[in-house]
């Protein structure tokens, strides 16, 4: 689906993606398993201890760790807020090619919400969210089999297209992830900073959204640009002549990182959210408004927020 003549969208399986970025580390960067329990100071450091009672001793701790992220804990940010939507998320594996059109197909109806993809001639991604009852939501969530055959219900009931079943029942359970949307309220990003002293925040860590504008991955990728070219002028200064130093110069970079990525953050929670909770409400008031006034802005904000410049990595 092609937004501006220099833009498009293209699929990429995250598993292939992680594969491609730790080929480019040093063997041993990447440690495995490794679940932090704790963080305390050290002096100018701070001690990472690991589940298996390994203690890492650092410089400056980046907090990349996901949704439930320990380190944003120990900063005092708050656990991120359901949005009262489930999703699940799969791709389907076909044998021969499946003909799918290269374009982003997404639909909504009566406060279901989905979408897919083809990812090559013998793949596609797709999604569905909806609002579960609150009693049956840990249910949904542990049962692939039902959660398969529950959207493949609701995809007969309200006509999806069938080319979107056809991925579905493609898609082997190994192939489905099922999560409750989780999102930070953006007021906190406005009254806390993503960074404190020789810590950060990135990824979902710092700004957990809702997948309406398909940024959450894309905007991970930004912060660690961004964080990157900060954090280099402070390890590559030859003004450094101590821990202390150390400590000072990775403080004023990670604080120029925070403040460069604290309204980007904030828009793209907030825009997301919106858009799903006008894409999901079925009442007839806004179900007017989002089928006969809104449908083309709910599609033209998607492309909007992923036309942005974190600039060059130097």
């Amino acid at each position: 689906m092609v937004f501006r003549k220099e833009h498009e969208v293209r699929n990429v399986l995250r598993a292939q993606l992680l594969e491609a970025l730790a080929k480019e580390l040093p063997a041993g960067t990447i440690r495995l398993s490794s679940k932090v329990v704790a963080i305390e100071e050290s002096g100018f450091f701070k001690l990472v201890h690991l589940v298996d009672g390994t203690i890492l001793k650092t410089k400056v701790l980046i907090g990349c760790d996901g949704i439930n992220s320990m380190v944003a804990k120990y900063m005092g940010f708050k656990s991120p807020a359901f949005s009262g939507q489930s999703g699940v998320r799969g791709y389907a594996r076909f044998s021969e090619n499946h003909g799918f059109e290269p374009r982003m197909c997404q639909l909504f109806n009566n406060g279901f919400r989905s979408g897919f993809r083809p990812i090559d001639d013998k793949t596609a991604y797709w999604f569905f969210t909806w609002t579960p009852p609150s009693s049956k939501e840990k249910e949904s969530n542990e049962n692939l089999e039902k959660t398969k055959s529950f959207v493949l219900s609701k995809l007969v009931e309200y006509d999806f297209p069938e080319d979107l079943r056809r991925a579905v029942e493609n898609t082997e359970l190994e192939c489905l992830f099922v999560t409750p949307l989780r999102y930070r309220h953006p007021w906190e990003l406005v009254w806390k900073s993503a960074s404190q002293g020789n810590l950060c925040l990135a990824g979902d860590a710092l700004h957990p959204m809702t997948p309406q504008l398909g940024q959450g991955a894309c905007s991970s990728l930004e912060d660690a640009v961004v964080l990157a070219r900060c954090l280099a002028k402070a390890l590559r200064s030859t003004e450094v002549k101590d821990d202390e130093d150390m400590y000072k110069q990775i403080e004023i970079c990670l604080n120029k990182y925070a403040k460069e990525r604290k309204w980007r953050s904030i828009d793209l929670i907030t825009s997301s959210y919106l858009v799903g909770y006008i894409q999901k409400s079925n009442g007839l008031v806004m179900t007017f408004l989002r089928d006969k006034i809104l449908a083309g802005f709910l599609y033209w904000l998607p492309s909007r927020k992923a036309d942005f410049d974190c600039g060059k990595l130097t």
